[in-house]
């Protein structure tokens, strides 16, 4: 993990970058696996599951047996965190559900907004280095409250043709019964298009690597709505000389055990602290079975002291990050300095952790700097928001010459119309 001490504003641009990949050689190798699905379905399915996932299946879909035998394979202790986890998401995601507010905007005219479900959505699970069950509760739970009428998940299975036992357990709970045995680009393409055995769906949701981030974005062009550009996991740590330096290696290394290709930040106005860190991120490393995954994460991460606390809030919203952890004395007086991050974590005993487990907040983040304009999965996520008017005889008395004399200036004369033949009634 470099350190760089008090870096010149002009140099935070180029010290900030992510790890980048080639995009147009990406690009190459999706392509041509979104056509054969598109075109082949099930059986460019079967085929790519073989190729990339090493196991020959006979059907994609996971099937009843499988879904309801899972609980036999998933320890109580488990089951009772995600359970608890469950309702804390739920707790938190029923409360951003708002009552429709009708407001008269001049007399005789009534506006309101009212929510409508997406009615058919696909949630991608990486399955691969880690079962993330998790973000099942994080994309299920909203998705249900919302009311979709229909919710497919895709998956990829292991070198045995199974699916973990903690995925199934969490989808069979939240009474998602389409599991698909498929990852990857061709997981993404599956939803997008449909197949003999899978829905296609209005918008993908769900983290990935960059094959599934990249074929998100591909479908995306031809009018399948994702939930938004995502890439590898982040984290930016900011620590004032109260924080615990164990703390905030642990959660630095929270992030970098997701892959080689994540990276974390840590800023400090303390080159004491910063040291301290460092020391104890070589401490607990070492401890890590995802061990080689983490170093070469680290291998992309900075440790940063600024010289003021004002440089450092302005390279954190600079960097827009995935998450943020405040671990500093004082946290509520940066809380309204936060422009850009996806989910702020406040104090010393606030982990990053709680937040892709179990706190209640979603854990489905923008990446990649995403954070200046993109919002984190929500509730409003797998809504359409409708709006609804309602005018009076008087109201288009009292609001006619205005739209009259709008549609005139723009020549558009059966707008007008529209207006003025009401008038006379």
């Amino acid at each position: 993990m470099q350190k760089i001490i008090n870096p010149s504003r002009d140099s935070w641009a180029e010290i900030l970058k992510r790890p980048v990949f080639d995009a147009a050689s990406l690009e190459e190798r999706i392509v041509p696996v979104l056509s054969r699905i598109k075109h082949e379905g099930d059986a460019a399915l079967l085929d790519f599951t073989s190729k990339f996932d090493g196991v020959q299946l006979q059907s994609v879909l996971v099937s009843k047996e499988e879904l309801e035998s899972a609980a036999t394979k998933v320890g109580d202790e488990l089951k009772k965190a995600i359970n608890e986890a469950k309702s804390n998401i739920e707790i938190f995601h029923k409360a951003q559900q708002t009552a429709v507010e009708k407001v008269e905007t001049s007399k005789g005219v009534i506006c309101w907004r009212e929510s409508r479900a997406i009615d058919k959505v696909g949630l991608y699970i990486p399955g691969g280095t880690a079962p993330l069950f998790s973000t099942i509760l994080m994309l299920v739970v909203p998705a249900k409250i919302a009311g979709c009428r229909e919710i497919v998940l895709c998956t990829p299975p292991n070198k045995e043709g199974k699916v973990h036992p903690a995925i199934l357990y969490t989808a069979n709970l939240l009474g998602v019964t389409k599991v698909v045995k498929a990852g990857g680009a061709q997981a993404i393409a599956a939803m997008a298009y449909g197949t003999e055995s899978v829905p296609k769906v209005y918008k993908i949701f769900g983290p990935g690597n960059q094959y599934v981030t990249g074929a998100k974005q591909l479908v995306n062009k031809e009018g399948i709505a994702i939930d938004m550009p995502a890439g590898p996991s982040e984290v930016a740590v900011v620590a004032d000389e109260s924080a615990n330096p164990a703390f905030v290696a642990a959660d630095l290394l929270s992030q970098a055990e997701h892959g080689v290709d994540s990276q974390v930040i840590l800023l400090s106005t303390s080159e004491t602290v910063v040291d301290a860190v460092m020391k104890e991120i070589e401490l607990q490393v070492q401890e890590l079975p995802r061990k080689e995954m983490a170093l070469k994460a680290l291998e992309n991460s900075r440790a940063i002291v600024m010289s003021s606390l004002d440089d450092m809030m302005d390279m954190m919203n600079d960097y827009a990050p995935e998450h943020l952890i405040l671990e500093v004395e004082n946290f509520n007086a940066l809380i309204p300095r936060v422009r850009n991050a996806g989910s702020v974590f406040l104090g010393h005993y606030t982990p990053e952790s709680a937040g892709d487990y179990a706190s209640g907040t979603n854990h489905t983040l923008p990446t990649n700097g995403y954070a200046m304009a993109y919002s984190g999965v929500s509730l409003d996520s797998f809504v359409k928001k409708i709006t609804f008017q309602e005018i009076s005889k008087e109201g288009i008395q009292n609001l006619g010459k205005t739209i009259e004399v709008m549609a005139e200036e723009e020549l558009l004369f059966a707008h007008k119309n529209a207006v003025s033949l009401r008038l006379k009634f």
